[in-house]
């Protein structure tokens, strides 16, 4: 019996919207701990807030990465992220934002960027009854109070350089 193994690459960015400073090394450590490579970031001032920086980079690795980075990142407290997995032949996308206030939301992302909800999660939405909280789960399942909270941070940081990160193996 013969077990196949992928070669699929996924590829994907992650987006540092703000951190103090301070906590711009352990940032770099957890990447390259996933990554299994050296990671330096161009960290640029995020004009939202004092001492705070913001940085991006695309990477590519196995599918799963996105995972595995989001995990390492909302290890590190006070910063807000999105790391983002494209799809690849087989495996679908997925978007993780992290807020301090909200934690982490996962959405699994179709090849045209759209966050999917699975059946059981709308089918839990359906169950609230009434049109008010159907509409709030609904809104929490798509990452609407995690948008919220992250859209000013995005928009600060536009024009900012992008640096591509390798996973080997």
């Amino acid at each position: 019996m013969s077990v196949a193994v992928s070669t699929a690459l996924a590829r994907g960015v992650v987006y540092v919207h703000s951190t103090p400073s301070s906590l711009c090394p352990h940032i770099g450590w957890a990447l390259e701990t996933v990554l299994g490579v050296s990671v330096k970031l161009a960290w640029t001032p995020q004009p939202l807030g004092r001492k705070l920086v913001r940085a991006e980079a695309n990477w590519t690795g196995s599918p799963g990465t996105g995972a595995h980075l989001a995990s390492a990142l909302r290890r590190c407290q006070n910063l807000r992220f999105e790391v983002v997995e494209e799809p690849s032949p087989g495996v679908d996308g997925g978007r993780w934002s992290y807020t301090p206030s909200l934690g982490v939301h996962h959405a699994v992302v179709n090849c045209s960027g759209d966050a999917m909800i699975s059946e059981n999660r709308l089918r839990a939405a359906l169950a609230a009854g009434d049109p008010a909280t159907v509409r709030t789960e609904l809104e929490v399942a798509l990452g609407a109070p995690w948008d919220a909270e992250l859209e000013p941070f995005r928009h600060a940081g536009e024009n900012a350089p992008v640096r591509w990160l390798h996973r080997v193996g």
